[in-house]
């Protein structure tokens, strides 16, 4: 295992991401709430989408700006939670842009792996209670 840092992350479960259009806007969120790294499971069932960010505030609004587009099904599976995530480089297909997508569930959960968030991704991603996100910023 590499050197690892603390990082506030947060994991969106939705029906689908098919709309290019409100796919700009959370890009348009994560730029405004300054979110350094979102994923996003593009292309069909389910949609996923995974914020992560020094500063829990700012995570937490960007969730809650998702939560405003009124995503079918949206789940906020986990909260913004401070975790430990590896500090490796990102490779290939991943570019180390601030808005990432995948079309494969796989893929994604393969990038959740090489973060040490694999378990985590997993667990939450099998949950029958996804948690609400009620906050509002």
């Amino acid at each position: 295992m590499g050197p690892s840092k603390t990082l506030f992350v947060a994991l969106i479960r939705t029906h689908h991401v098919t709309s290019r259009k409100k796919l700009q806007r959370v890009k348009k969120a994560a730029a405004h709430f300054d979110v350094p790294f979102v994923l996003v499971r593009y292309g069909g069932s389910p949609g996923l989408m995974y914020g992560e960010s020094s500063d829990a505030s700012s995570l937490g609004s960007w969730v809650s700006a998702v939560k405003d587009l009124r995503y079918k099904d949206f789940q906020c599976v986990y909260k913004p939670e401070s975790k430990q995530l590896e500090d490796v480089p990102i490779t290939p297909p991943m570019s180390s842009s601030v808005f990432n997508e995948t079309e494969s569930v796989s893929e994604f959960g393969q990038i959740m792996d090489r973060k040490g968030l694999g378990e985590w991704f997993k667990s939450g991603l099998l949950s029958k209670r996804a948690g609400q996100f009620d906050g509002d910023g």
